[in-house]
């Protein structure tokens, strides 16, 4: 007989080896069914074929995309949008653009008319900070007869629109234009886009910023009014909501805004050269408080700096040659600012 050293060979028990089994096919059966709701988050949202544009702003980063086109029910769940994106390592591929979708498309199609740069090109587009008058100009340049725009800006063919709930009875629609790309088809017509553009108007002017503008201790109509003096005066998000707060704090204390926007506003109104020296209604240097209307259309960025100025303590700002806002406490600071950084601009 032949003895051996070796061990016994070890004999996993039954009940382990029943845990393995039943891990091993949980694991396979979670894949299965996480591939098949991803599968099926992929497929269309239905089959509408109702076209939306959507935009997607310069930088825009995979999330925002993605929820952005959750939010407009144009895909079933942003993770699957997210995961396919990355998946097919497209990501850098994504284009800015104005897009025409539809919520019969799947996510691959969307995806692929994103990285192509499929953009649609039949637009109508307020710019940010233009006036009436500019979009007025613009929709006669579009081929809309002068007739049919100049009853389309009657505010009377919006009776009853929730966004100009709080505009004076005897106000036009300065301010109101909410700056945005609208499709234009052969249906379309100028009150048509101009209703799109107070619907979305009204999409931004949220309880919640209606009750902000209160505690700032504005109505709505006055608070857009700033907002359009902000808009024109200062780009930046972040240099808005200091400027808010200069223009807050001065209507507070009976300080004049002095905004060179306002001035050159009611310049042009009266068909005279823009400048800060022109008198009016509108300057700001030469009446108190706010003037009579706004200046201009606005976006969210400074309705939300209105809303939510900056916790600082300024009270004059100059944007220097380069473009950059200088803030400052006092006037002598203020002129030092001048001194310094504006060699060609005025203040």
């Amino acid at each position: 007989m032949r003895y051996t050293n070796r061990p016994p060979k070890r004999r996993w028990p039954r009940r382990v080896l029943v845990i393995l089994l039943v891990g091993a096919v949980l694991i396979v059966g979670a894949t299965v069914a996480i591939r098949y709701i991803y599968n099926e988050n992929l497929k269309p949202v239905s089959s509408s074929t109702t076209i939306q544009l959507v935009t997607i702003e310069e930088g825009s980063t995979i999330d925002t995309i993605a929820k952005q086109l959750e939010q407009k029910k144009l895909i079933r769940s942003a993770w699957a949008f997210r995961l396919y994106v990355s998946s097919k390592e497209v990501r850098s591929a994504l284009q800015a653009g104005n897009y025409e979708l539809a919520a019969s498309q799947s996510i691959p199609e969307i995806v692929s008319q994103l990285t192509h740069g499929k953009v649609a090109t039949n637009l109508v587009t307020i710019l940010p900070g233009q006036r009436l008058d500019q979009v007025r100009k613009r929709f006669i340049q579009e081929g809309f007869l002068e007739k049919d725009v100049d009853a389309a800006l009657d505010p009377k063919t919006y009776a009853g629109h929730p966004a100009l709930v709080d505009k004076p009875t005897t106000a036009t629609l300065e301010g109101y234009l909410y700056p945005d790309s609208f499709q234009k088809s052969g249906q379309s017509t100028a009150a048509s886009i101009i209703g799109a553009s107070l619907d979305e108007m009204n999409s931004k002017l949220t309880p919640d910023l209606r009750s902000a503008f209160a505690r700032q201790g504005l109505s709505t109509y006055q608070a857009i009014t700033l907002a359009s003096i902000v808009e024109k005066e200062v780009p930046r998000q972040a240099d808005r909501e200091q400027v808010a707060q200069i223009f807050l704090k001065r209507l507070r204390i009976g300080m004049r805004l002095e905004s060179d926007a306002t001035a050159s506003y009611g310049a042009v109104l009266a068909g005279q050269k823009p400048t800060s020296g022109f008198s009016s209604a509108y300057n700001t240097y030469q009446n108190a408080g706010l003037p009579p209307t706004p200046i201009s259309n606005v976006t969210e960025s400074s309705l939300k700096a209105v809303a939510n100025p900056a916790n600082t303590d300024w009270l004059f700002f100059i944007s220097g040659d380069d473009g950059t806002t200088h803030f400052a406490k006092t006037l002598d600071e203020q002129e030092a600012n001048i001194s310094r950084y504006c060699t060609r601009c005025s203040q």
